[in-house]
Formats: C-alpha cells, structure tokens, sequence
C-alpha cells in the first residue's frame, strides 16, 4: 500500500490534480481498489490520481487530563528516556558498574519527566483538560484521469465494480 509517507514520487512538486473524474468513493480504500482493478486491466495507471475531496480536520478526544494521568505519562516518558541513554552509557562503563548508571539514568529520567510535564501542564492553566488524536480526513475520494483515457478508465470502473462502491463520473459534463 503506497501512503504518502512511502511514495516513492514523493520528491515531485506539489500541484493540483487535473484530469476528468471517472469514479467517486466514500472511503480511499475503496478507491485504491477501484486503481488496482484497472491496474489488472493493464490499465495505464500512472494517468490517475486518487483526490480526497471536502477535506476536515477532526479532533478526537481521548480522555480527560488529570493531574495523576499527566504525572504518570510524563514518568513512563522519562523512563523511556532513562532507558535509551542507560543503555548507551553502559556499554562505555567499566564492566560491573554498566548497572549503577542504567538504574540511575532510568530513576534520573522518570524524575525529569515528571518535572517537565508537571511545568507543561501548570502552565496550560486548566484551559485543555482533555487529550486528543487529530486527523485529516476527506468527504469522498474521486479518481482523476487524463483526458485521453478517462471514458476507457470510467468505462472500466463501471464494468468491474458493483454500482454502490462506485459512481462513476460523467465527464463529458
């Protein structure tokens, strides 16, 4: 599966899509199989692209914040840290003492770690009392053709899939 984080045309410049629309989903999943049928097809794909259309941004909220979540979540994150550096740091320490400096890297690093969440906290003023995961998500995701092969594209589309996962677009329109 190609996201944009592993594209590899991911270097090329950023610019609006044309072309004629020959599908349009609810979900890009289905919209990546709808590709990947005319891909079978021997289809030339390289003339499509999949636009995410009425694009939202939606935060979800997670949970509440309290004083005991934000201290804890700042202790396991200064673990975390503890750990990694104990670790290096023991691997350049005389043999023996390797553990004496990875249980205070990891005691030193839940420490800082609750410090700094504590301050980061305190100085939101009880103003976001909530966490949250924010995603950008489209409405529906239309399949774009160059013009020379969209009636082909759209005429696949329609020939491959069941008419409630696609609507293919007329684009004589």
């Amino acid at each position: 599966m190609t996201t944009p984080m592993n594209n590899p045309a991911r270097g090329v410049a950023r610019e609006v899509p044309t072309g004629w629309p020959v599908g349009s989903f609810k979900t890009y999943a289905e919209a990546q199989q709808a590709v990947d049928a005319l891909s079978d097809t021997q289809f030339p794909v390289e003339k499509l692209s999949i636009v995410g259309v009425d694009l939202m941004q939606v935060e979800k909220i997670t949970g509440r914040l309290t004083w005991g979540k934000v201290l804890g979540t700042g202790a396991l994150s200064g673990l975390w840290m503890g750990l990694f550096l104990g670790l290096i740091l023991s691997l350049f320490t005389e043999p023996g003492s390797g553990w004496v400096i990875f249980t205070t890297t990891l005691i030193m690093g839940a420490i800082f770690g609750v410090v700094f969440a504590a301050v980061a906290y305190a100085l939101t003023g009880g103003k976001r009392d909530f966490s949250s995961a924010t995603a950008i998500v489209a409405g529906r995701y239309d399949v774009l053709c160059e013009p020379d092969e969209a009636p082909r594209a759209r005429d696949l589309i329609a020939g491959q899939l069941p008419h409630d996962d696609a609507s293919p677009a007329n684009p004589d329109a």
